[in-house]
């Protein structure tokens, strides 16, 4: 009796429950477009391998390229202004340094009339009013300036944006078609990272909190990884379960069915 007792214990201690998961990649992702324009060119022969950073898609930036151009000069020719008005000012505030001194000198002259002592007034408050005009000046080409440079970054970042390759990912689908107009959020690709593997198991309650402790067997054998993420939120489809994840390194293959137990070390 105690014989049969001992082989009821071992064989429940040894139990663990068999679950089955897909090999899938670590990641599949949902490329949309940030821009609006043309399709110009797909590289269907790219579905299926791993993408370098040659564009996959590209999106008509034909306008923005020329944008970009025509900036570029724009602010090269503000930034010639810019420093002429400097030259300028540092001429202007010699003057008006002078002009001070003269007023000071003669503003308590007797000898000198009223006339005399407003025409250099005047004259002083014009070429404060040339020094002032002049700083306003440069201040007004510097925020034009500072707008064109934010335009700049705003088409270079469009420019980059038309240009889809999303270097290092599988090409799993292309959602677009040659001469199609797509607008910002346009579904226009997907792509999985398959630098690893992830298995998706939905465990019961009562084994969510060990689940992290286990040892993790695949297809009957014994490896080394262990459950890399549990949830404590059931399941929306798989009422009462609880999903888990093991990832593990890329298989030659995805997409195959394997089975993932749990034990006790």
């Amino acid at each position: 009796m105690k014989i049969l007792i001992t082989l009821f214990l071992m064989f429940t201690l040894s139990y663990s429950k068999v679950y089955y998961a897909k090999v899938e990649p670590y990641e599949l992702r949902d490329i949309a477009s940030n821009v609006s324009g043309l399709v110009l060119f797909i590289d269907e022969d790219k579905i299926g391998k791993k993408l370098s950073s040659k564009a996959y898609i590209r999106i008509d930036s034909e306008l923005d390229s020329k944008e970009l151009i025509f900036i570029e000069e724009k602010l090269t020719y503000l930034n010639e202004i810019v420093k002429v008005n400097a030259d300028v000012l540092k001429n202007l505030d010699k003057s008006l340094t002078r002009k001070r001194e003269n007023y000071k000198r003669i503003e308590g002259l007797k000898f000198k009339s009223v006339v005399e002592k407003d025409r250099e007034y005047h004259e002083l408050v014009s070429s404060e009013n040339s020094y002032l005009n002049t700083q306003k000046e440069i201040q007004n080409l510097n925020v034009q300036i500072a707008d064109l440079k934010l335009r700049k970054a705003h088409l270079k970042r469009s420019v980059k944006d038309k240009n889809i390759s999303n270097k290092g990912f599988v090409l799993y689908e292309i959602l677009v078609k040659v001469g199609q107009v797509v607008g910002i959020s346009t579904p226009l690709a997907k792509v999985a990272d398959t630098s690893r593997a992830k298995l998706t198991i939905y465990l019961d309650e009562v084994d969510v909190a060990s689940a992290k402790n286990k040892i993790v067997y695949i297809n009957g054998e014994k490896t080394s990884y262990k459950v890399s993420r549990t949830l404590n939120i059931a399941d929306s489809k798989n009422i009462s379960k609880y999903m888990a994840q093991v990832i593990i390194k890329s298989p030659k293959l995805f997409s195959k069915l394997v089975t993932v137990e749990l034990k006790d070390k």
